[in-house]
């Protein structure tokens, strides 16, 4: 019997909707979108479709959407393509320390290129204040990337608010939306930004897709040097099996989303409200709020390596902490939080789906109760 899944932040299964719309491109549609003969043709109206659909789903025209290979390559490209294409205006950046490694890490490659970075702390419920950004920006200050929502405790951060501190002092925003999108509303004009990530496989998309909105006027040095494909940014014959499914993803997304949110929140709260009925001194993290309404991350006290090993096998999920030869290592968010270290190795985020069902919470319920009794009781 297959363990019950309940860690749709790290991937979501295709949807079988957009399985199906993705089957004739696997073995009929298989055309060059740059041909201009029938079979370009078909594959290139597919292409403006998609893009179509992508655009719907954040508010924003089609040629503000370029696609990419996933998140993790929008992330690094709306970061070093700004940050190199635009460094004669200047050249720090700011972010928070609860960012995606995606973000983390070129920011690291970019300080090693000679740009500042400033990474804002976070309070204990992971929020970014609005007020350490203002402070934050500088006369050199070209770029702001703070997350949508994280990954891991799913706190929501108040982005129309920082964006307005970006444009206030014609700095660029960017949002990392790879968690948020699907779950809460994501409306680029809202939030007031200029560029934004997407990734598929968060979406009930195929994993290695995504896309990157770019807003007009928004430059960007080239991903990939090539012909025009993309805008001219990303050359390269596009994907086009990946991309049709990520446009169905977006359609459906859009379609479902109060739906999938009452959903979301209500398979949340029923595993919490289970947890804190069943097993004493269990910690929420994250914000109790402002939160996204799939993600769960909470911490047993005490909670040792066999009770980890025993619960994986019954319930997919991912583990805040590590252990290495009697030492933990702890999540980067966790660390910034501030999160007791008694609590904090006894980490666990479940992130319910639109598949998941009661059934299999209240079975998650019993069974992370049992393990509990006997491991750590």
């Amino acid at each position: 019997m297959e363990p019950i899944y309940l860690d749709y932040n790290a991937t979501t299964p295709i949807d079988p909707e957009v399985a199906d719309v993705m089957m004739p491109f696997l073995k009929q549609k298989f055309g060059n979108p740059s041909s201009s003969h029938w079979f370009g043709i078909i594959t290139r109206k597919a292409l403006i479709n998609a893009r179509e659909q992508a655009a719907n789903l954040i508010n924003c025209k089609p040629e503000e959407i370029i696609f990419t290979s996933g998140g993790t390559e929008s992330n690094n490209y709306a970061l070093r393509g700004y940050a190199f294409a635009n460094r004669h205006k200047g050249n720090h950046l700011i972010t928070s320390s609860i960012e995606h490694p995606s973000i983390i890490e070129v920011c690291k490659y970019l300080e090693k290129h000679n740009f500042k970075v400033t990474y804002l702390p976070v309070d204990k419920n992971g929020l970014v204040s609005v007020k350490s950004v203002k402070k934050a920006v500088r006369k050199d200050t070209i770029l702001i990337s703070i997350m949508h929502a994280n990954n891991e405790v799913g706190t929501i951060q108040p982005i129309a608010k920082i964006a307005e501190v970006a444009n206030e002092n014609g700095i660029c925003m960017h949002t990392d939306a790879a968690q948020s999108l699907g779950k809460i509303p994501v409306d680029v004009s809202e939030l007031n930004i200029d560029l934004l990530s997407i990734a598929g496989h968060k979406i009930y998309a195929p994993k290695g897709i995504g896309a990157l909105y770019i807003k007009q006027g928004i430059k960007l040095e080239k991903l990939i040097l090539g012909a025009k494909q993309e805008n001219g940014c990303r050359s390269g014959t596009e994907n086009i099996l990946e991309i049709v499914g990520l446009g169905k993803a977006c359609e459906i997304a859009k379609q479902n989303l109060p739906e999938n949110y009452e959903h979301l929140k209500a398979m949340q709260d029923r595993l919490w409200n289970g947890l804190v009925r069943e097993i004493p001194d269990v910690r929420l993290n994250g914000h109790p709020e402002k939160r996204l309404p799939n993600t769960l991350n909470v911490s047993f006290l005490n909670m040792n390596e066999y009770f980890q090993i025993s619960l994986f096998l019954e319930i997919a999920a991912s583990a805040g902490a590590a252990c290495h030869s009697n030492s933990f290592t702890f999540s980067p968010v966790l660390e910034a939080m501030n999160v007791p270290i008694e609590y904090a190795k006894g980490t666990i985020r479940f992130s319910t789906g639109k598949m998941t069902t009661k059934k299999e919470i209240d079975s998650a319920i019993k069974k992370i109760t049992e393990i509990y009794n006997t491991q750590i009781r």
